[in-house]
C-alpha cells in the first residue's frame, strides 16, 4: 500500500517530514547548520585554561634548580683506571719472539728432516678470530699432546701484539706456537682449526709453497673438535697413520710414547 492511498494521514505532516518520507534516497534534504561559536563560548573556554603565575614559575625554578658548587664538590669523582694494576696472566717463561716468527724453517728446509727425524709431528692450525674458549681448549690439549699451534700471520700486522696475545692465551701452559703463512698453503688449510699429522721421517721437497711434504707423509682433518677427537677420526679414516695418532693420544693420557 502506497502513501498516496491515505491522503488524510499526510495532511498533518510538515513539508520537511513529507520530503524525507517520500524521497529517502535522493539526499536532497537540507544539511543541518554548523554550530555558531559566540563570544560567551570563547570566554568560558578561556576560564577553563590554567593560569601560570610568576609564583608558579619561581616554585618550579626552586624545585629544579642547578646544584651549587659546594654540592658538586661532594660528588665523588671516579679515579683514572690504572692499567698496570689489572691482573696479568702468569707465564713460566716469556714467549720467544724469534721462535714464533721463524715458523717451520728448520723442519722444512731442503735436506733437513728437522723434528720429524725422531718422531711424528702434530700441527694444529688456528686463528685468533676463533672463539676464546675454543682456542684455550686447543692450547691445553696441544700442550698435553706435544702438538704445535700454527698461525697464518700477525695480529694487526704487529709482532709485538701477536706475542702479547699469544702470551695471554698460553698462560702457564707449555705449548709451541709458530707463525707460518706458507704452511697454510703447504697443507691446503682453508679453515680453522685444522689438524695435520705428519709421519715420522717424512722429508719435504721444493714446491710452490716453498717446501711441501708428499701426500703419503701426512694426513689432515678440519672441524671444530678436540685434538683427541681429531686423532681418533684420523685413525678411523687413515689406518696407515694409526701408530702416529696413538703416540699423541698416549701422551694426552699422561703416558709415554
Amino acid at each position: 500500500m502506497s502513501a498516496t492511498d491515505h491522503p488524510s494521514r499526510l495532511a498533518g505532516l510538515g513539508l520537511a517530514t513529507l520530503l524525507a518520507f517520500t524521497c529517502p534516497s535522493t539526499g536532497s534534504q537540507t544539511a543541518p547548520a554548523a554550530p555558531v561559536v559566540t563570544e560567551a563560548d570563547v570566554a568560558k573556554a578561556a576560564k577553563q585554561q590554567p593560569v601560570i603565575t610568576e609564583k608558579d614559575m619561581e616554585a618550579a625554578a626552586r624545585k629544579h634548580r642547578m646544584p651549587a658548587d659546594a654540592e658538586l664538590a661532594r660528588v665523588p669523582i671516579q679515579g683514572t683506571l690504572r692499567i698496570d694494576a689489572l691482573p696479568q696472566p702468569a707465564t713460566r717463561r716469556p714467549v720467544d719472539l724469534g721462535a714464533i716468527a721463524k715458523g717451520y724453517e728448520a723442519m722444512t728446509s731442503p735436506g733437513s728432516t728437522g723434528a720429524l727425524a725422531s718422531g711424528p709431528a702434530l700441527l694444529v692450525f688456528v686463528s685468533f678470530s676463533m672463539p676464546e674458549p675454543a682456542l684455550s681448549r686447543l692450547v691445553d690439549q696441544a700442550a698435553r699432546a706435544g702438538a704445535t699451534m700454527v698461525l697464518r700471520g700477525f695480529v694487526g700486522g704487529s709482532l709485538q701484539q701477536t706475542v702479547q696475545r699469544t702470551q695471554q692465551l698460553i698462560g702457564q701452559r707449555q705449548v709451541g706456537f709458530q707463525i707460518d703463512p706458507q704452511a697454510f698453503d703447504r697443507f691446503s688449510v682453508t679453515a680453522t682449526p685444522t689438524f695435520v699429522l705428519l709421519r715420522a721421517g717424512a722429508v719435504p721437497a721444493p714446491c710452490a709453497a716453498g717446501t711441501c711434504f708428499p701426500a703419503s707423509g701426512y694426513v689432515s682433518t678440519v672441524g671444530d673438535v678436540s685434538v683427541d677427537y681429531a686423532l681418533e677420526f684420523i685413525k678411523r679414516g687413515a689406518p696407515g697413520f694409526k701408530q702416529e695418532a696413538d703416540s699423541f693420544l698416549l701422551k694426552m693420557k699422561g703416558g709415554r710414547r
